[in-house]
């Protein structure tokens, strides 16, 4: 019985990718609006019903879809940031992730249009895709709070005040403990500027300015470099 439970359960999950993998090249094709479990199913030679047996509709597919980018991103990005020795030498890290985050959007376009690119009417992403979402930030937010009581903070330009700093205070006492709030500001600006980048120039805006985009790329991150206060590599 075992035996036999295991075969099952290998064979759904051998089913299960190739469901994925058909999904994506539709995503590649006609994009995350056009989604349709029953041309999956068509492509694959199921029924629509068995289909249905795994992803109930084409929410949970899309759902499944987004975490697994989500969780692939993160994955690449946490593997270069282990590698770079040694650990002080945090503009080299903040350099070699966002290197990272760009290299994999290139080699994925279709799964970050899915993560950041337009959203798909109707679709509400379900507390699922919180977690694998974080994990690009929080490996951000986990190089700051290397840097403290270590290097000098820049002192902000511009001070917070009102709703944003109690909004920042609170972020900071609950996701970052000893990161101070002006500092995570910072990197929430970090971490808009470096996907916002990423997203001009896979999305062709760059076009006609700076393209291709290699040296603004390098450029742009080492002056975000500066503004974290990242202290120069030696």
């Amino acid at each position: 019985m075992v035996a036999i439970r295991g075969a099952r359960e290998r064979a759904r999950e051998e089913l299960t990718h190739e469901i994925k993998e058909e999904a994506r090249r539709q995503l590649a094709v006609e994009g995350a609006q056009k989604l349709s479990l029953r041309a999956v199913a068509r492509e694959l030679g199921m029924a629509s019903s068995a289909l249905y047996r795994y992803f109930p509709s084409r929410d949970d597919l899309l759902t499944a879809l987004i975490i697994d980018a989500y969780n692939a991103l993160g994955s690449q990005a946490e593997q270069t940031d282990s590698a770079v020795a040694p650990r002080s030498d945090t503009r080299a890290r903040w350099f070699a992730v966002s290197s990272t985050v760009r290299a994999w959007a290139k080699a994925h376009p279709h799964e970050y249009a899915l993560l950041y690119g337009t959203p798909v009417p109707g679709y509400s992403a379900p507390e699922q895709t919180v977690a694998p979402a974080a994990r690009v930030p929080l490996l951000l937010v986990g190089l700051l709070q290397d840097t403290v009581g270590r290097f000098a903070i820049p002192a902000p330009v511009r001070p917070l005040r009102g709703p944003l700093a109690d909004q920042l205070a609170d972020l900071a006492t609950r996701v970052t403990p000893g990161l101070p709030p002006a500092l995570l500001s910072r990197g929430l600006s970090a971490w808009a500027q470096l996907f916002g980048m990423v997203s001009f120039e896979l999305f062709g805006h760059f076009v006609g300015s700076a393209d291709p985009a290699d040296a603004f790329f390098a450029h742009t991150v080492e002056e975000i470099a500066d503004f974290l206060g990242l202290p120069e590599t030696p």
